[in-house]
């Protein structure tokens, strides 16, 4: 195992390129996961890292890392033990806890998604903080969603912060990319309803039957949804707001939405 003591070592300015800048990330399709917890739950999920650093005076080690995985990921890897200041260089967040990992790109298409006979899917437009969309991926995860679709994306789905704000639960969604309208076509394909969140809308989403298949479109807080959403949704429809602000975080939103029709599927013990 190569020890890295030095800022300026060729390894470490290429692994803060990729930390800092998407064009990287894409020609060299791969990505940097911070954190034991993150890379563990990506490894579990099938993710097959190229590269592990591991700061042992930050408490990064190899056993606290692979004591729940198999032994064949673990010797794939090449591996790096580095001093601190090398690691504070390379890391993304505050307070790191020694473990950072390189390895393939995260998302799939829209035909490579695999839904069940009556999917949950989250739609996210357009949105541009990264910390939105890793909140956004953490919300579908824990209404049991079958699979997200990012469309028309202002930030990149590998972006750091995406991944930290996930929680690594990007690894456990099929996450796709695509535009809107072609994203449109594949739900109009597979008879999957759309219910587009407008706040504007008279509906309100409780009044809807979300036990079928359908599709939950939110928008970016600043603009919303685009009108081809509006348009070619099958519902349009709002989350009453009682008091003096006329809007919720993304998440927020996606989130009552999703669960309203958790509770309707359970009720009719689909789930």
């Amino acid at each position: 195992m190569e020890t890295i003591t030095s800022v300026q070592n060729s390894r470490v300015k290429r692994t803060v390129k990729l930390q800092r800048k998407a064009s990287v990330r894409r020609e060299e399709g791969l990505t940097v996961i911070e954190g034991a917890r993150e890379v563990s739950r990506a490894i579990e999920n099938g993710w097959q890292p190229v590269e592990l650093w591991l700061c042992p005076a930050l408490g990064g080690t190899e056993q606290k890392l692979f004591q729940n995985l198999g032994k064949t990921t673990e010797s794939r890897l090449i591996r790096f033990h580095c001093s601190e200041n090398v690691f504070l260089k390379i890391t993304y967040r505050e307070n790191p806890d020694g473990v950072l990992a390189v390895g393939p790109l995260v998302g799939r298409s829209l035909d490579e998604l695999n839904l069940p006979e009556n999917p949950l899917l989250l739609i996210a437009e357009g949105l541009e903080k990264p910390g939105n969309l890793g909140a956004l991926l953490r919300t579908a995860d824990g209404a049991g969603a079958d699979a997200v679709i990012i469309c028309d994306p202002a930030t990149d789905l590998n972006n750091p912060n995406v991944i930290r704000a996930s929680i690594g639960t990007l690894f456990y969604l099929p996450v796709a990319e695509a535009a809107s309208t072609d994203a449109l076509s594949f739900l109009r394909q597979k008879g999957i309803r759309i219910l587009s969140a407008v706040p504007e809308a008279d509906t309100v989403y409780t009044d809807l039957d979300l036990t079928g298949p359908v599709a939950v479109a939110v928008g970016a807080e600043d603009r919303g949804l685009s009108r081809i959403w509006e348009t070619q949704a099958d519902w349009n429809a709002k989350i009453p707001m009682l008091g003096k602000n006329d809007s919720l975080n993304v998440s927020v939103s996606a989130a009552i939405v999703l669960y309203e029709a958790v509770r309707q599927r359970k009720k009719l013990n689909f789930i």
